[in-house]
């Protein structure tokens, strides 16, 4: 036993780190190249290694050896043989099946052949395979392989995608020097690194996967780079039509393209250009549930060359099961996170790609490209007029119950005293509890309840100053460009959502022009049900290095008073 190192590895492949080890960091480093954290209660961390993170490594060129002597050189016990054992089975399956092209077109599946054998074994592999075989190969189907690369990755054996890709339309784009406010323009390193990592040139295997990047590092720079780089017509699909008109704007900044060459497909505007933005929505949109999805047909009105699936992990299904039919075309993944809630990162990692880029956040914290964070949990007692029915109500209902909690408005309101002058947001789940605070605040809400333009125009005055307080619903979740928003206090969410804690912390991460500090509260109701999904919404951040202060509200108020009071004293 080495007592002195900060893991302590199990056999059933978790991994616990003792965050006050003075080692803690560096192994958590180690550990974020190839495992997940699962929960975080107090000072021991749990992180799990699975398929997809083992995957995932050996992707970005991590082999099981270099996982195994990272254990081994941080763990104090000895790493369990099953662990050795499972990293390197698991592990070492990637790369064992690859898809090739032959000079005449054919598409090629080439393995061991005793493996190939068992996998004929399942009806769904074999049903993508064509009747001519060879030892140690199987001919695909070409309408098959995103089909076949999905049901491997399920059966536990990812395929290393080697069969290339189209070309597409040629289109004429580069990035401008300047942008159009005359301003230089150049990506970061690490926009660059991104680009290439995606792109990689004369490399068979480039040209599909997911960039992982904090919001505020400029994803979509990096996704207008890709185009430049790939020089073709681009399908680009975001979450919301801000967002479109927002990729749209970026464009027309940070490139040769001209207006005419940018279509923008959403629910007012269906046009289809060398570069056309759409949204998930109007893609997946129909009358009846018994119809098919009519604008589904955008993947096949030009020839693509690459598309750009923005908030990645938004994909909804319709779109996973057109993607495996676009195969031969390049794909593009950008996301602040690879976390899904409905728990498809399996699909994404075989339809997308793999990830090939992951920006720690706080690397862009310590390097000044986003703004330093500090993030606090406030838990308020629930207000004594509500207990009885809490007490009463069932689990869905004690959970609005306590999301709901009338005190939240106090806390809420001293929270924007103490930050007086800073563009605040304060973000919620329920529609009356948002309405609520907003007459209490005297400050605008936006809702879905508005139309497009209304929240382009509420945003607008955000962003210029004129509103300081702006209280959002979940529609500002996504692709929302705030940049100068400094505080954000989130009063209710969506039960334990990772995602949305990631997406929300966002908003406020975009450096700052002034003093490059934001502040993140969570106001939650202690003793209820609200705290259990609070820390669960925690989990990645946390992973990301970042750390929640937990405060109990009466204690904290009474400091927060207790600070005014000495700062009037000193000016008088």
């Amino acid at each position: 036993m080495k007592r002195d190192r900060p893991l302590c590895v199990q056999a059933d492949l978790t991994v616990l780190l003792d965050d006050r080890h003075e080692q803690a960091e560096a192994a958590r480093e180690q550990l974020s190249r190839f495992a997940d954290l699962t929960k975080r209660p107090g000072h021991i961390h749990t992180y799990r290694i699975t398929p997809m993170s083992l995957w995932n490594a050996a992707s970005a060129g991590v082999a099981p050896d270099e996982i195994i002597e990272g254990l081994i050189a941080f763990s104090s016990n000895e790493v369990p043989l099953q662990v050795v054992s499972a990293i390197r089975k698991l592990g070492g399956r990637y790369g064992k099946l690859k898809l090739q092209q032959t000079g005449e077109g054919s598409l090629l599946l080439l393995g061991e052949e005793e493996l190939l054998a068992s996998l004929e074994e399942k009806a769904a592999i074999a049903d993508t395979w064509l009747p001519i075989r060879d030892p140690g190969q199987r001919s695909v189907k070409p309408e098959a392989r995103g089909l076949l690369k999905q049901e491997l990755t399920r059966l536990g054996y990812p395929v290393l995608d080697l069969a290339g890709y189209r070309h597409g339309e040629a289109l004429e784009v580069e990035l401008s020097p300047r942008t159009a406010g005359g301003r230089m323009f150049q990506l970061r390193d690490y926009q660059e690194r991104a680009v290439n990592l995606f792109y990689r040139e004369g490399q068979v295997e480039g040209g599909s996967g997911v960039l992982v990047l904090p919001c505020g590092a400029g994803k979509t720079i990096i996704g207008i780079a890709a185009l430049a780089r790939m020089r073709c017509d681009t399908l680009i699909l975001t979450s919301n039509v801000t967002s479109v008109n927002q990729w749209k704007s970026e464009l027309l900044d940070k490139t040769s393209l001209q207006d005419e060459q940018i279509g923008t497909y959403a629910a007012s505007s269906k046009e289809v250009r060398p570069v056309t933005i759409a949204t998930y929505q109007i893609l997946t949109s129909r009358r009846q549930k018994s119809e098919e999805y009519a604008h589904m047909r955008l993947f096949s009105q030009r020839n693509w060359g690459l598309i750009i699936y923005d908030e990645v992990h938004l994909l909804p299904a319709p779109v996973f099961r057109m993607t495996a039919d676009l195969q031969a075309t390049r794909r593009l993944g950008l996301t602040a996170t690879l976390v899904r809630e409905d728990g498809r990162e399996q699909d994404v990692f075989s339809l997308i790609g793999p990830k090939r880029f992951d920006l720690p956040w706080k690397t862009l914290e310590t390097r000044n490209w986003i703004a330093s964070l500090t993030c606090t949990e406030i838990r308020v007692p629930l207000a004594h007029e509500e207990v009885e029915a809490y007490v009463a109500a069932g689990e869905k209902a004690k959970i609005r119950i306590a999301g709901e909690n009338k005190d939240k408005v106090h806390v809420v309101r001293e929270l924007l005293k103490l930050h007086a002058g800073k563009p605040a947001l304060v973000i919620g789940q329920y529609l009356s509890q948002l309405h609520q605070l907003a007459e209490e605040l005297d400050a605008p809400v936006l809702t879905g309840e508005l139309s497009h333009e209304e929240r382009a125009t509420l945003y607008g005055r955000f962003k210029s100053g004129e509103i300081s307080v702006l209280v959002v619903s979940k529609v500002a979740n996504f692709a929302v460009d705030l940049p100068e928003a400094a505080v954000a206090i989130q009063v209710s969410g969506s039960y334990g959502s990772r995602q949305e804690e990631a997406q929300r912390i966002g908003r406020i991460l975009r450096p700052k022009t002034r003093d490059n500090e934001a502040w993140f509260y969570t106001v939650v109701t202690g003793g209820t049900k609200e705290t259990e999904y609070a820390g669960r919404r925690q989990l990645f951040l946390l992973e990301q290095g970042y750390r929640y202060a937990l405060e109990d509200w009466p204690e904290l108020q009474n400091r927060i008073q207790g600070a005014e009071t000495a700062k009037r004293g000193a000016a008088q």
